[in-house]
């Protein structure tokens, strides 16, 4: 029997079919216990070069700055909250593995993440018998959907880049764009053998991808401006192009360091733009390291008590 699907009619909840049950084997505890010990320490080693008064000296201490912050941190986990809560009716409880599965990817290493979380949900069969198609079916529509967002914006950003980016207006733009669009055509070309949600339920997934997308693009923005009020639109809307093509690096952990990087690239080292987008890069970055301590330590305590 497959995983509960969303929009699949006759389709009973796995938590009415205890007889489907599996025991978490050996290899799913080594797994979580594993990614939670590799979590604490390079959470610990990150800590001990961190500089958090240079990170949050420049950023402003309004409310609007910080509420914005963390609506964007939490727009990931909270949509894929909602996602599993629709597809396995996952309890208010499980946007704790969700927050160590983007932590683990954002701190560890791409996709590390996923691992976790399946070991996770093959963990707890109550919720659903057969997890791995369901957590594939969002990988892949995440990625689809982080393509045509990029692209549009691309596409946007196009006419600004020749002014305010000249070094990226060419070859390097062109190189990104036949990557995400050889990867978005293949998926639509394969998806009857890539997918195994129904069609309502990959709608389901496929629009709150965008949803998400499209709010933390604008929430960068706002950020971006609370920041630095003299900042362009011209320019707002080539910082969230740079940051969305970041975001398609397949297997890099801290996309948002490796964005402040190409921002620093762009436009120099004393600009004030620069400043800011590494500033909230860091404390994106101390939330990643706040969170992965708080999530993974007490799984590792209480897996040693038993």
């Amino acid at each position: 029997m497959a995983s509960r699907v969303y929009g699949s009619p006759g389709v009973q909840p796995a938590n009415r079919l205890p007889s489907l049950a599996i025991r978490s084997s050996n290899w799913q505890r080594w797994l979580t216990a594993g990614i939670s010990l590799a979590l604490l320490v390079t959470i610990l080693t990150r800590l001990d070069e961190f500089g958090f008064r240079q990170a949050f000296s420049v950023l402003p201490a309004t409310p609007a700055f910080w509420l914005s912050f963390a609506a964007y941190y939490l727009a990931l986990p909270g949509s894929e909250w909602l996602i599993f809560r629709r597809l396995w009716t996952l309890p208010a409880s499980g946007i704790v593995p969700l927050l160590r599965k983007l932590v683990s990817n954002e701190v560890l290493l791409g996709y590390s993440g996923e691992a976790y979380f399946y070991a996770w949900a093959r963990s707890h069969a109550k919720l659903v018998a057969a997890p791995f198609g369901a957590i594939k079916d969002v990988s892949i529509l995440s990625a689809l959907a982080g393509n045509l967002v990029t692209l549009a914006m691309l596409g946007l950003a196009w006419p600004l880049l020749a002014n305010v980016a000249p070094q990226l207006h060419g070859k390097t733009i062109f190189v990104s764009t036949a990557v995400m669009l050889g990867s978005s055509m293949a998926i639509l070309l394969f998806r009857g053998r890539l997918f195994s949600l129904d069609r309502a339920a990959l709608r389901s997934v496929f629009s709150l991808h965008l949803l998400r997308l499209a709010v933390t693009t604008v929430l960068s923005g706002v950020m971006w401006h609370l920041a630095l009020p003299e900042i362009s639109i011209a320019w707002l809307v080539l910082l969230a192009t740079l940051q969305l093509l970041v975001t398609r690096l397949p297997l890099i952990p801290s996309k948002d360091l490796v964005f402040a990087n190409l921002a620093v690239f762009l436009v120099g080292h004393d600009n004030a733009v620069t400043m800011v987008v590494a500033m909230i890069a860091a404390s994106i970055l101390a939330t990643h390291l706040l969170v992965g301590l708080m999530v993974a330590l007490p799984d590792l305590l209480a897996r040693r008590a038993a």
